[in-house]
Parts: structure tokens; C-alpha cells; sequence
């Protein structure tokens, strides 16, 4: 007569795994102390930090802003980092190339001057001649230290309230439509 029940041998290998299993679940644990998993996670969160903030491609969150009299009073301590200026559009000082395109003209505060080259074809539609704005510029100082090479340029559009100052004054508006190119072509 065959019996259902499997024999003894195995019933018994199977008691003593799950033995086994219960003695393992009851024993301390042999990973490691909270108190090391803890500073291993400090310490890996502190490194990706570290390469952020002093890795290259994190750089541009770090810019310098600075006014244009700051950065001509120190022009050398500025060299070779990425920097924003912001100045006063010089009146008439703005210059287009369109082979290869370039734009050129100069910011001013405080009766320093910093010549600023941008080598693009677009600017900002309100960046325009004769309308008394306040330009931003990002990249970096030339390596004469007299001029700067920018990447970016972001014209200031003024309050509303001194655009209708300047509308009451007779004066046109930065983002009325344009009357005709104020911009110099460069030879």
C-alpha cells in the first residue's frame, strides 16, 4: 500500500530549515548600525553637494552680478569667470554686422564705460537705441580686460510708471512699434 505521506527523511529536513529560518529571524541583525547608515548617507549627500557647487557644468548658477563702474574699477578680478553686468545703454552706441552677425555697443554707469560684443543675430525686441534702457549682459571680460564677450543680453524694460513718464515727456515707447532700425551697420 502506497502511502501519501512523504518519508521521514524529508519531513525532517523540512523542520529543520524551518528551524533554521526561525533562529534566523529571532538572531540580531548583522548589517550594519543605524548610526553608520545614517553617516554614509550624510556623507554621500555632502559629496553630491561638493560636485555641484565646484563641478564645471554648475558653474552658471554661480554668476557675479555686478554694475559696469564695479567691474572697470577691478576689470582684472573679474577675468575668466562668468559674470553679468548690468549698465545704461550708451545712446548710439550700438553697431550690427550681419556677416558673420554680431552686435556691438557699450553699457555706462557712474562714467565708466564697458564695450560689449555679442556675436548673434537676434537681440530682444526692446532692445533698442534712444530709449534710455537699462541693459543686463552675461559672459565674460575680454582678455584685454577693456571689453566684454557676451552669451546673453537682456534689456531692462522701465516701470510702467516711467514708460508713461516718458509718454507724457513726448518720448516713444520701448515695445511700440518700430519706426525704423536705430542700429549701425559695421563694415
Amino acid at each position: 500500500m502506497e502511502s501519501s505521506e512523504e518519508p521521514t527523511e524529508a519531513r525532517e529536513g523540512q523542520h529543520a530549515a524551518s528551524g533554521a529560518r526561525a533562529e534566523n529571524e529571532d538572531a540580531p541583525s548583522r548589517g550594519l548600525a543605524p548610526w553608520v547608515k545614517i553617516g554614509l548617507v550624510v556623507s554621500l549627500l555632502g559629496g553630491a553637494v561638493a560636485a555641484l557647487i565646484f563641478g564645471g557644468s554648475a558653474t552658471d548658477a554661480f554668476v557675479y552680478s555686478k554694475l559696469v563702474n564695479e567691474v572697470m574699477a577691478k576689470p582684472g578680478e573679474f577675468q575668466g569667470r562668468e559674470l553679468r553686468v548690468e549698465g545704461d545703454l550708451k545712446p548710439g552706441s550700438i553697431l550690427f554686422r550681419p556677416e558673420p552677425c554680431e552686435w556691438r555697443f557699450v553699457v555706462q554707469k557712474a562714467g565708466l564705460e564697458l564695450p560689449v560684443q555679442y556675436s548673434q543675430c537676434v537681440v530682444p525686441d526692446t532692445f533698442r537705441d534712444g530709449m534710455g534702457i537699462s541693459v543686463v549682459v552675461q559672459g565674460k571680460m575680454a582678455k584685454d580686460n577693456q571689453s566684454f564677450i557676451a552669451n546673453q543680453v537682456v534689456p531692462r524694460c522701465p516701470s510702467k510708471y516711467e514708460m508713461q513718464q516718458k509718454k507724457n515727456n513726448g518720448e516713444v515707447m520701448p515695445h511700440a512699434a518700430p519706426v525704423a532700425s536705430s542700429a549701425t551697420d559695421l563694415k
